[in-house]
């Protein structure tokens, strides 16, 4: 039977119609199917972030107190909502840390947002693009109530870059069953040191490193000297200062109070060489006490404290500052909410805790008076006084070139010769200035 087709004003047989409204169903099905999948791939592409706060990543150090881990806890919550900060751990050795750090910026990493960085990068990094500039409304929240040293270990071309968060600096440990008072020069502490005898050794950090440039500075420093000018362009290293520090590293190096192992000694080797109790001086930095109570309660019943020795009397010591700013990286994807957390981690009641559990020396001045912090840091007038009068290390992009010209050329420290190794020093930092002769 044939059917007339009004759509088209003609007939088809009755078989011939059943194909086509089926074939036509199917495409128009397909069809719908297409347009279904289409919508649902651009609904998909468009979609909203995820629901929940945004995760802002700090790469610092592996604290081992959990301090770190408390503050980013403590400012998670207090941002309600708005950011979570994960904490991405760094090796303990600083140049570990750096090389890890470096790397990452030199690529344009994103998932770097806050930086825990080692005092002496501040103009390594700005210098490079690596780090933001310190918001201005944030400015007076972050130099108020510092150490101005601390505060300078943040500035780079009369600009801020970061957030002083904790600091350090060395003191001298001694034993105080053995030694009355302390000893106020260096040249006093080594004689008194070799008329103890075998229990008189001094600990110190003399390996190719780091500490062998903190060491150098500071005794360099505490003569009246600096390695470079003021504004870390030239060269310094005034001769009469330079002999007189080098003249040191000498003496102390070729003593029989010296440890047989000092060319290889860094700041853990001095620690645990003076928990063995046959030490009777140490220069290093405040963790050596938590350390002592922990695992020699014998020798910290008899540990004391005082500032560096002097170059020379009449002089004051002047030691190397350590410690650890808050910078945000440029390449952040989330530079506000970083600024945020980073202003959050460095505030007064995580610079608390952070010394409370993990014996961190805070860079707020008022928090040595804190009797909490006082209990866990029974150094602190000590400490605090030594960071009042503390220096810098050479403020200069090239410093990781400077610090290796220093530690290569008076390594090991036995081998000076003060007049000659002047010379020869200055050469090496000049040419670490201008990028020669690094390989």
């Amino acid at each position: 039977m044939d059917v007339f087709h009004p759509s088209v004003g003609r007939f088809y047989p009755a078989d011939e119609r059943s194909g086509r409204i089926s074939a036509r169903r199917s495409v128009a099905l397909l069809r719908r199917l297409f347009f279904l999948a289409l919508g649902l791939s651009a609904w998909s592409c468009h979609s909203p972030e995820p629901v929940g706060p945004t995760h802002v990543t700090w790469y610092v150090f592996d604290e081992p107190s959990g301090a770190f881990r408390e503050a980013a806890r403590r400012c998670t919550e207090q941002s309600g909502d708005r950011y979570r900060i994960d904490i991405v751990s760094l090796p303990t050795d600083a140049d570990q840390q750096r090389e890890q750090l470096t790397r990452r910026l030199a690529a344009g990493d994103e998932s770097i947002d806050i930086i825990g960085m080692d005092v002496i990068w501040t103009a390594e990094f700005a210098e490079a693009g690596w780090i933001r500039e310190w918001p201005m409304r944030l400015t007076r929240r972050a130099s108020a109530g510092r150490f101005p040293i601390a505060v300078q270990t943040a500035t780079y071309k009369n600009a801020l870059w970061a957030t002083p968060f904790t600091t350090n600096a060395q003191l001298l440990w001694y034993r105080t069953d053995r030694v009355p008072k302390p000893p106020e020069t260096w040249d006093e502490m080594i004689d008194m040191a070799e008329k103890l005898g075998a229990n008189g050794r001094i600990q110190a950090q003399g390996e190719r490193y780091e500490g062998l440039t903190v060491f150098f500075v500071s005794l360099l420093a505490s003569a009246g000297g600096s390695i470079l000018d003021g504004d870390g362009t030239q060269v310094s290293l005034a001769p009469e200062p330079t002999r007189k520090a080098l003249t040191i590293m000498k003496r102390l190096a070729t003593s029989p109070a010296a440890d047989p192992g000092l060319s290889t000694s860094r700041e853990d080797h001095a620690r645990l060489a003076f928990e063995t109790g046959h030490s009777s001086f140490m220069l290093n930095y405040s963790f050596v006490w938590p350390s002592a109570l922990k695992n020699a309660p014998e020798v910290a019943a008899n540990m004391g404290w005082a500032r560096w020795p002097a170059a020379a009397p009449g002089l004051r010591s002047r030691v190397a500052v350590g410690g650890i700013d808050l910078a945000v990286s440029t390449y952040s994807r989330y530079p506000e909410l970083a600024f945020h957390a980073a202003d959050c981690l460095a505030d007064k009641a995580n610079q608390r805790i952070a010394a409370e559990r993990g014996g961190l020396p805070p860079t707020l001045y008022a928090l040595y008076d804190d009797p909490a912090v006082r209990r866990r840091l029974p150094f602190a007038d000590v400490l605090r006084a030594t960071l009042n009068d503390a220096v810098e290390r050479p403020r200069t992009p090239l410093y990781a070139d400077v610090s290796l010209a220093i530690s290569r050329t008076l390594h090991p420290m036995r081998d000076i010769d003060p007049d000659r190794d002047a010379a020869r020093l200055r050469k090496a930092v000049q040419r670490a200035l201008r990028s020669e002769g690094l390989l």
